[in-house]
């Protein structure tokens, strides 16, 4: 548990470092976000029924996130072991379960909205902040990394009152696998079970 823990933090750092970004500048990143952050309050007013909002999460993880990424950082090392089918499989279940996990938490915006504060660079990438208004509650901050490492601006990671999307998610994998042995498609149809 610890070796994985240890190697896959590694893999990360790897991946974070290359490739410079020299398209994606401040105005990009906090177009990107208020984009985002205006689909998420639209699905929020418009009294969907619980699933027609989960789709619509869906939706929106698929358009602003580089959800490839983010499928590749949670299942880290256990990727190199996994066949192509097992991968694609992953990151199809994983896409579903992730939009459901998240949207819960939009969810209980109902009533509230998300308005965008700021934004900066940070090494390679661009950090925009939002604050969360909710009925009844203190204001709390909802941070995207914004990078174009895919081709196009997308948010990588996410920090919901400062837990870590990326390490939230592959804590969250590693378990899973652990539960089942390692065995990768078991916990693949985990994954789809909860989704």
């Amino acid at each position: 548990m610890y070796r994985r823990s240890f190697l896959t933090g590694l893999t990360a750092s790897a991946a974070l470092a290359p490739g410079a970004l020299w398209a994606l500048n401040e105005n990009g990143a906090s177009t990107l976000i208020n984009s985002l952050v205006t689909d998420i309050n639209s699905v929020i007013a418009s009294g969907k029924s619980e699933n027609g909002m989960f789709r619509e999460f869906e939706r929106i993880f698929k358009r602003y996130s580089d959800t490839s990424y983010i499928a590749a950082y949670a299942l880290g090392v256990d990727a190199r072991r996994a066949t192509s089918s097992q991968k694609r499989d992953f990151s199809k279940a994983f896409q579903a379960y992730i939009s459901r996990k998240y949207g819960k938490r939009f969810r209980e915006f109902i009533g509230g909205s998300l308005e965008v504060t700021g934004v900066k660079r940070v090494k390679k990438w661009y950090e925009v902040s939002t604050i969360a208004h909710l009925k009844g509650q203190s204001p709390f901050e909802v941070t995207f990394l914004v990078s174009d490492r895919s081709g196009k601006d997308l948010f990588f990671n996410m920090y919901i009152e400062g837990v870590n999307l990326l390490l939230t998610e592959r804590t969250e994998i590693g378990a899973i696998l652990d539960r089942n042995k390692g065995d990768i498609d078991t916990m693949i149809a985990e994954l789809k079970r909860q989704s």
